[in-house]
């Protein structure tokens, strides 16, 4: 469906419009889904970016700042996400014996066990919005957002 059918737009819309409006809204048909994949596990997709986040740290800790450099959504409060993974049993939180101002988290096993149970939903949740598109094409998609949002 066009974006301008979506919006109900009447006139014309320049590109530079159209290209922003059909970002916004995919990006907000994206996220709506992948909340609904999330929501069996009382997780938002910024709780799911820490623990991803923390997985990767492969059983060292992350402190605060690694954690918020690392975000997709830079904006997120990282102390509110760690709180709430924190009341799940998903993380533990410590301070650094050498630094008392630093704190030190960590995923737990329950925090792991939830992201290999997610990981084959969240690929599904992937290859529903890019089945339509060549791996050629898929390519081009990726290089040109790229190109776009590198001003």
């Amino acid at each position: 469906m066009k974006i301008e059918d979506i919006t109900k737009t009447k006139g014309n819309l320049n590109d530079s419009t159209k290209i922003i409006l059909n970002i916004l809204y995919t990006e907000k048909v994206i996220s709506e889904q992948f909340s609904e994949v999330l929501k069996p596990y009382d997780l938002s997709s910024e709780q799911y970016n820490v623990l991803r986040i923390l997985r990767g740290q492969k059983g060292n800790p992350a402190n605060m700042s690694i954690i918020q450099e690392r975000m997709v959504a830079k904006t997120s409060n990282t102390t509110r996400l760690v709180d709430k993974l924190l009341l799940k049993e998903f993380v533990t939180r410590n301070v650094c014996p050498e630094n008392r101002r630093k704190i030190e988290v960590l995923i737990t096993q329950k925090g792991l066990d939830t992201l290999t149970e997610l990981e084959p939903k969240v690929k599904e949740h992937e290859k529903s919005f890019s089945k339509k598109l060549t791996p050629e094409e898929l390519k081009q998609l990726n290089e040109l957002l790229e190109k776009y949002r590198n001003k």
